[in-house]
Formats: C-alpha cells, structure tokens, sequence
C-alpha cells in the first residue's frame, strides 16, 4: 500500500483523525495497515479489505479526474483552441 493513499483512506474513516501508528513497529514499513491504532475514543478498526477498497476508489478517482482533464483538452482543441490558449485560459 502506498503510505499517501492509505492515509488518504483511513482519514474516510471514523471522521477522521482516529489513528496512529505503532511505536514498536512490524514488517517493512511503519505506516502500513498492521501497523495503524486507535487513537480515537469510540473509533472502530475498518477491515483490511475495507480500507484496500477504499484505496482503490481513490486511485480511480485519480484516473477519472486525468481522464476527463485530457477529455475536456481534446475538446477546446477540436473547437479550435490552440494549446496554449487552452493552458492560458484553463491551465490544462
């Protein structure tokens, strides 16, 4: 798991900032899912697969957003903007 999307993810959870992570610390990587507590009173552990979804959803997010940047480019210079006048007027 890449640590910025597992953070980005386990932030979806709990409203927010409800973990930490091990002092004493296991496997390769400290901010890793075996690794996050609670730190939050009331706050439940998401599942593994739960937050690996979530992960998941956030990378296509990620993509779709690209994917419609490039979609919408493609547009304006079909229009008859040229690609400057696109990055000038959009920043794209």
């Amino acid at each position: 798991m890449e640590e910025n999307y597992l953070q980005e993810a386990l932030h979806t959870f709990n409203g927010g900032d409800w973990y930490g992570w091990k002092k004493d610390w296991t496997g390769e990587k400290r901010m890793s899912y075996e690794n996050v507590i609670i730190i939050k009173e009331g706050a439940t552990m998401p599942t593994e697969a739960e937050v690996n979804a979530k992960i998941e959803e956030l990378k296509q997010e990620e993509i779709d957003k690209e994917n419609n940047k490039a979609s919408a480019k493609q547009k304006l210079q079909d229009l008859g903007l040229t690609v400057d006048e696109i990055k000038e007027a959009f920043g794209i």
